[in-house]
């Protein structure tokens, strides 16, 4: 005879499974980005279409339902509760969609990936056209499954996959308002700083920028035996909680994007290593949506790690790890060109100021592609002409504009505003941190970064899932995500003011 408190213990260990399956999907994902050969591309997708699979068969197994509908909440404690919450908000999404379109989806990503990684390098996007026409189809399909289910707008059922409980018309809300701040704001700010000055010019070797990148992460507290760090063509952080699979890509002309693209992948990983360690395998152990996950990396690269503080710090390390002289290798100058803002094309690389801009045009984008006003043959055009809207400039090239992410190519549609998102929640932490934590500042000064990952532990990292986004932010800060603050924030660090 089931009861509550056996249908709750079965779930769990159905859960555990799910876990360990997606680990592993997740896994082979960060082999065919890293080291995979081109040629197993093929045997790679359907790997991965199998685990897809047979991962939504556990998922969506009819006594998953029973057990669902037979645990008790009032016989569980707060956590339990959250995690019965979770496993019944992911059982709806996979119940909504039948198994070959989730096995369909995951083929068509695989496939589609590899062929836009051919296709940017040589900024060919009609090379990759009728396999993002494939994935949109696939994902439009889902998203209308997913709609009915959920009984929301089929954006807001992607969305909800990345973003638990977020909706479009929030996101639109707080995107006008940033749209109508930013373009005004940018040709302010690009008019106080002046012309730009030169950099550290040369060569700059592969290898002293992985060793200048490991030691950096090892300063913020990353434990190289729980985690690596590679070489992919898109930077990312993968892996779990306790093996975290970091990338970055280098260029020899150039050592800050990589190592500030390391900084950011790093936030991230922090974020996992900080999860409840008990709670590892079940939905409730899991970070809270990728908001709040984007907030971990843009505070440590963009916060922190660009503060002046922290260059005190880093400059003799970078110094020496190029063997540079002369005022251009000093903290001043490296803070100064961390915080310059440009017109670029490149939203990985971009300053905090230009990359909500950035993050704007794929959110509306997206949002077309998934509502069917916009087709993919379109979508170039639609990319050319929106970024020159808000950024001001042309793009001349597709490798710099609609090919330049992975995201909608391996099938990660209605993740994008999530990084916005996590930009002013970042802002947001951070400024409760500094204020509960005076100190921060000068121990960032030091290469210290323990009190600040301190209160991210206590205040983040250790709620996981078990609280919704709003109630962490709430909790954490005093109000809930305010657009206020991040700009704020970009006045007094960009204009003084």
């Amino acid at each position: 005879m089931t009861t509550p408190a056996s249908a709750y213990a079965a779930l769990e260990k159905q859960f555990a499974r799910i876990s360990a399956l997606e680990a592993a999907q997740g896994m082979l994902h960060w082999d065919s980005a890293v080291i995979m050969p081109a040629g197993g591309a093929e045997d790679r997708g359907d790997q991965l279409a199998a685990l897809a699979a047979v991962t939504h068969d556990l998922m969506t197994a009819p006594q998953v339902g029973e057990w669902l509908a037979a645990a008790d909440p009032k016989t569980l404690d707060l956590w339990q509760q959250a995690n019965l919450a979770e496993m019944r908000r992911l059982h709806a999404h996979a119940t909504a969609v039948p198994a070959d379109l989730v096995e369909a989806l995951s083929r068509a990503g695989s496939a589609c990936e590899q062929i836009w990684r051919q296709a940017r390098p040589s900024s060919d996007f009609a090379q990759v056209q009728a396999a993002l026409e494939t994935v949109v189809s696939l994902t439009r399909q889902s998203a209308q499954a997913k709609a009915e289910a959920l009984g929301v707008s089929p954006y807001d059922a992607l969305l909800d996959q990345y973003e638990p409980g977020g909706s479009s018309a929030a996101i639109d809300a707080l995107f006008a308002d940033l749209a109508d701040f930013l373009p005004g704001f940018l040709n302010e700010v690009l008019e106080a700083q002046g012309p730009e000055g030169d950099g550290p010019q040369g060569l700059f070797d592969l290898k002293a920028q992985e060793e200048l990148g490991r030691r950096l992460m090892q300063t913020i507290g990353f434990d190289f035996s729980h985690g690596r760090l590679d070489v992919s063509a898109h930077p990312f952080c993968g892996g779990t909680p306790g093996d975290v699979r970091i990338t970055t890509r280098y260029t020899r002309d150039d050592f800050a994007p990589a190592m500030m693209g390391v900084l950011h992948e790093t936030g991230h990983g922090m974020y996992e290593r900080g999860l409840p360690v008990a709670w590892r395998t079940q939905p409730v152990g899991r970070a809270r949506g990728m908001s709040l996950h984007e907030s971990q990396s843009l505070l440590m690269e963009m916060q922190a790690c660009r503060s002046q503080d922290f260059f005190r710090f880093a400059a003799p390390l970078i110094k020496d790890a190029f063997k540079g002289e002369g005022s251009l290798w000093e903290a001043e100058a490296f803070h100064r060109r961390a915080i310059r803002v440009r017109r670029g094309f490149i939203r990985v690389d971009a300053d905090e100021v230009t990359y909500p801009l950035h993050v704007i045009l794929r959110y509306r984008l997206e949002k077309a592609l998934v509502d069917g006003s916009l087709t993919v043959a379109d979508l170039p055009e639609a990319w050319n002409s929106g970024f020159e809207s808000l950024m001001g400039v042309p793009v001349p090239e597709h490798r710099l504009g609609v090919l330049q992410d992975i995201h909608w190519y391996d099938g990660a549609i209605g993740y994008f505003p999530t990084y916005t998102l996590g930009a002013m929640t970042a802002a947001q932490l951070y400024a409760a941190a500094l204020q509960a934590v005076p100190e921060i500042p000068e121990a960032l000064a030091a290469g210290n970064f323990a009190p600040l990952l301190a209160w991210l532990r206590e205040n983040v990292h250790s709620k996981a899932s078990s609280l919704s986004t709003d109630e962490i932010i709430r909790q954490a800060t005093g109000k809930s995500l305010d657009a206020g603050v991040f700009k704020a924030h970009l006045r007094r660090r960009y204009l003084g003011g």
